[in-house]
């Protein structure tokens, strides 16, 4: 996948264009020529699409008081491992975005705005039609920071840290 590419997981593919590499994928066709646009809203439709959000089981609360390193880690430890394996998938793609931010103009901030409304299906704004607008997801997405992972020696999303430490 070319990390370099600017506004990925911002920038929306052309019409029906994901879709019909959707539908190719899941016919067993991996065309040469993917559009890195159209693969990114994928990644984002399949967390979005998921039968419950990858964030469903935290408490919105818990999750908007979260504040150091320490309560992420306690946070994080409160999900079931297929939510936290693909919490720590997230991440990881999330991480390796925001080092090519020079090319793409996706900081961590940038990439949790975009990434974060696909992990959760819940509206924490409990509106009737929530467009993230002033949705405390957002302010969730906005306060994430990055950190220096030594073990990994890459960047990390700060709030989602922890999962990614053994």
């Amino acid at each position: 996948m070319n990390f370099q590419a600017e506004g990925i997981f911002r920038i929306n593919p052309e019409n029906g264009e994901e879709e019909h590499l959707r539908e190719q994928l899941n016919s067993g066709i991996v065309p040469n020529d993917i559009d890195v646009h159209c693969l990114a809203g994928l990644i984002k439709a399949w967390f979005r699409e998921l039968p419950s959000g990858v964030l469903d089981g935290l408490s919105p609360d818990e999750v908007l008081e979260c504040n150091t390193e320490e309560e992420s880690v306690e946070l994080v430890k409160q999900l079931k491992p297929v939510e936290s394996a693909l919490l720590n998938w997230a991440v990881d793609l999330m991480a390796d975005v925001v080092i090519e931010e020079e090319y793409n103009k996706m900081d961590a901030r940038n990439i949790a705005m975009v990434f974060a409304p696909n992990m959760t299906q819940v509206c924490l704004c409990a509106c009737t039609f929530c467009v993230y607008k002033s949705c405390p997801l957002q302010e969730i997405a906005e306060t994430n920071k990055i950190m220096w992972d030594p073990i990994e020696r890459q960047p990390r999303i700060w709030m989602f840290y922890a999962v990614t430490v053994p």
